[in-house]
C-alpha cells in the first residue's frame, strides 16, 4: 500500500505538471482527493461516469486518466457531474488527470509509445505549441499502406486514411488525439504522412491539396498508450496493483 500524497508528488514531478501548458479545462494533477491510501490503481482515457463506475466496481483507490472531469470548463455540480463525484467520494476513489504532460512525456507519452509501436527511426520532437514541441517525427521504411497496417495493429482499431501524398510513408509525424486541424502546420515541418487520432472534415481535403497523407487512427485508440504505461510504472515503483479500464468511444 502506498500513500496518495507520495504518488501525486511523483506524478507531478515526472510529468512536469507545473511547467507544461495545457487547455484550461484540463486541470492537470490531482482532481479529487481521498483519505490517502492506495492499494490499487486503475487507468482510463476519460473520467466519465461509466469509467468511474468501473473503477469503483474494481475496488480501486486511484483512477489515473488522460481526459479529466472538467473538460467542458466550470459547471455546477449537478446531474452526471454530481453523480460521478459523489460516487467517487463515497467509494474513497481519488482521481488524477494528465493531458498534454502525458502526450509529450519521453517515456510514457502517447506519442512516444505509438512511435515505438510503429517502428519509426531517427525520431525527434517537432511542432511548436505554446513553447513546447508537441509531436514526434521520424522515418518509416515502407509504404503508407504498410504504415496503416502497423497503426491498426498498434491500436487494435480501424484506420481511416487520406492518401493525399506519395505511396511511400516517408517522414511520419505523430500527434495523438484531435490534431487533424493542424495538418498544414505539420506539413510545413517536413512531414509526408501525418498520424493523428481525428480531424475536422476539411482536414482531409486540405491534406490532398498539400500533398500529405493523413492516417486518422481514432482519438480514443491513439490515446490509450500513455495511461497504460503510467499505470504499469506506478505498479512497479509503488508496488501497487494496476489495471487498465477499456471504455472505447469509437471516435
Amino acid at each position: 500500500m502506498a500513500k496518495l500524497s507520495e504518488i501525486v508528488e511523483y506524478l507531478d514531478r515526472e510529468l512536469s505538471i507545473a511547467s507544461i501548458p495545457d487547455y484550461p479545462g484540463a486541470l492537470n494533477g490531482l482532481q479529487l482527493e481521498s483519505r490517502g491510501e492506495v492499494e490499487k490503481v486503475v487507468a482510463a482515457v476519460d473520467a466519465s461516469l461509466p469509467v468511474i463506475e468501473k473503477a469503483v466496481e474494481a475496488e480501486a483507490d486511484l483512477l489515473v486518466v488522460h481526459h479529466g472531469m472538467f473538460w467542458q470548463g466550470a459547471k455546477p455540480f449537478t446531474g452526471a457531474l454530481y453523480e460521478k463525484i459523489k460516487l467517487a467520494m463515497d467509494a474513497g476513489l481519488a482521481i488524477y488527470s494528465a493531458h498534454i504532460p502525458l502526450d509529450v512525456h519521453a517515456k510514457w507519452g502517447n506519442n512516444a509509445c505509438l512511435v515505438k509501436e510503429l517502428g519509426l527511426t531517427e525520431v525527434e520532437p517537432f511542432f511548436d505549441w505554446k513553447g513546447i514541441l508537441l509531436g514526434l517525427k521520424g522515418g518509416f521504411e515502407g509504404s503508407r499502406d504498410e504504415l496503416v497496417k502497423g497503426l491498426e495493429k498498434a491500436t487494435s482499431s480501424q484506420v481511416h486514411m487520406c492518401p493525399g501524398g506519395t505511396e511511400e510513408a516517408g517522414i511520419v509525424g505523430v500527434i495523438t488525439g484531435g490534431a487533424g486541424s493542424e495538418v498544414e502546420a505539420v506539413a510545413e515541418c517536413g512531414v509526408d504522412t501525418f498520424v493523428t487520432g481525428e480531424g475536422p472534415h476539411w482536414s482531409f481535403s486540405l491534406a490532398e491539396e498539400l500533398g500529405v497523407n493523413i492516417l486518422y487512427g481514432g482519438h480514443y485508440a491513439t490515446e490509450t498508450f500513455g495511461v497504460r504505461a503510467l499505470v504499469a510504472a506506478l505498479g512497479e515503483d509503488f508496488s501497487v496493483k494496476g489495471e487498465f479500464l477499456d471504455h472505447p468511444t469509437g471516435l
